[in-house]
């Protein structure tokens, strides 16, 4: 009798998850992919769609939809939600949207402000699929050089240097070339690599089934059995690079792309991902980063949403059965309501839980257990250069450098943790430089005649604070 109870009850699952996935209309489409136009150089134009500010009279009637904060994320969840057929508002509080994707001006230099580069947008892959519907077939990627990243260990006379190719044997080949003595360890890793790159999706189906069942298949192994993925998402990186070799600069070059996380505190699926990403190559928009927000923008405009900007969400809005019905946001002294029936976060579980949502929300029990189980990354400070002359004069190239003071990340990044303000400038562990001009062909006609470097460190933090 259960056995059948339990029967029915997986068929109708299975059928009401086969329905909620494949039963609906597809947002996308290939008809609405169209050749990619001129580029908006105009850049009053471009502030119209990018840097639109805030009031009640540009928000549109009958919102379905609102999204806080519009770094790629919460630009994703919008465009896709307009395609969908809902009425969209993207809402963020800085004074021009896309996130780690826009770029600023000053001084006749233009600078990018974190997308340095990008992979796995090469034709048909799927990352360049969703930003062609995204766009509607508007981004346009240049590919860079086949030698992406420089590496560079160790100070002075001790200072030793990698390069890392794209390709897909290449990457590999050119890899074991510098390091002749770890055949075995390089083809551990990329076994590792290819495993996490097409099993990740199997992390995806524990969020389709009931959270019971996804618990029983992780805590009993039984989930290991079906993939090593699910075993890889919670394997240090310093762990299983010490498994693999004894070879420091190796190991570095496994968990090279730091991104705020130290390898002793990241999981090598992140790690092997990366580097992973941009095996079939490493490319950048043309046209600068800004380019992601401003044609993602309009297709939310399209569809009859809005994107607006210096409009910092102050409150959630929760009504008595603990269902967000809009946010608060400030103008100027005051604070006005926007409603909308559902309410999505682009600000980061932290922002979200602890200072948007109402505070008796924040103290529930499953709340604060998952918060305790998180931390921030580690910040970065970010230098921009601009220089007068051309590429081809100041020897500039697309390659980005990334320089560690040793072969010991782990201790590295915890000693200069643990320093001062005053002495950390000293003692920075790493470093890394790249140049978005030398990269974007179209910079030399938007501004000619300069170029600019970035330069990012990691940078401590004063009595717990995130700075």
């Amino acid at each position: 009798m259960w056995l059948l109870i339990f029967l029915v009850w997986l068929v109708v699952w299975a059928g009401g998850t086969y329905w909620y996935l494949f039963g609906k209309p597809s947002p996308f489409s290939l008809e609405s992919v169209r050749p990619p136009g001129p580029r908006e150089t105009d850049q009053k134009k471009r502030d119209k769609v990018i840097k639109q500010g805030f009031s009640l009279e540009k928000v549109p009637q009958n919102l379905d939809v609102i999204v806080i904060g519009s770094g790629i994320g919460g630009l994703t969840a919008g465009a896709t939600l307009a395609k969908a057929g809902k009425k969209v508002l993207v809402l963020e509080q800085h004074d021009q949207a896309g996130g780690c994707c826009h770029t600023y001006i000053e001084k006749g230099f233009e600078f990018d402000v974190g997308l340095h580069y990008i992979g796995q947008v090469h034709e048909n892959s799927l990352l360049r699929i969703a930003f062609d519907q995204l766009s509607e077939g508007q981004l346009e990627f240049q590919k860079l050089n086949q030698h992406f990243d420089t590496i560079y260990i160790g100070l002075g006379d001790e200072k030793r240097e990698y390069t890392i190719f794209s390709g897909k044997t290449e990457m590999k080949a050119h890899l074991l070339k510098q390091f002749p003595d770890e055949t075995e360890a390089i083809e551990k890793f990329f076994k590792i690599m290819k495993v996490s790159a097409k099993k990740t999706h199997y992390l995806a189906t524990l969020k389709l089934i009931p959270q019971w069942v996804s618990l029983f298949l992780l805590k009993s192994g039984i989930a290991d059995l079906v993939s090593p993925v699910f075993r890889l998402t919670g394997t240090c990186a310093t762990d299983l690079a010490n498994t693999l070799t004894s070879n420091k600069d190796l190991q570095v070059i496994f968990s090279y792309l730091f991104y705020g996380v130290p390898p002793k505190d990241s999981s090598i699926l992140i790690n092997a991902l990366l580097i992973h990403h941009y095996k079939r190559g490493a490319y950048y928009p043309k046209g600068g980063a800004s380019e992601i927000a401003f044609h993602i923008i309009r297709t939310i405009h399209k569809h009859g949403g809005n994107c607006l900007v210096r409009a910092p969400v102050t409150q959630i809005l929760v009504n008595d059965k603990g269902a967000a019905y809009g946010v608060k946001v400030r103008k100027g002294q005051e604070e006005v309501e926007v409603h909308a029936p559902v309410v999505v976060s682009d600000c980061g579980i932290f922002n979200t839980f602890q200072k948007l949502l109402p505070p008796e929300i924040q103290v529930k029990p499953g709340i604060e257990k998952r918060l305790s189980t998180m931390k921030y990354g580690r910040g970065s400070f970010l230098v921009f250069s601009g220089f007068d002359g051309t590429q081809e004069e100041l020897g500039l190239e697309s390659t980005n450098f990334w320089l560690f003071k040793n072969n010991d990340m782990d201790q590295s990044m915890d000693d200069f943790f643990a320093l001062s303000k005053e002495e950390a400038p000293e003692n920075i562990p790493m470093m890394f430089i790249t140049m978005p001009s030398a990269k974007d062909p179209e910079a030399k006609i938007r501004h000619p005649g300069t170029n600019q470097h970035t330069i990012s460190s990691p940078v401590t933090c004063i009595s717990g604070d995130r700075k």
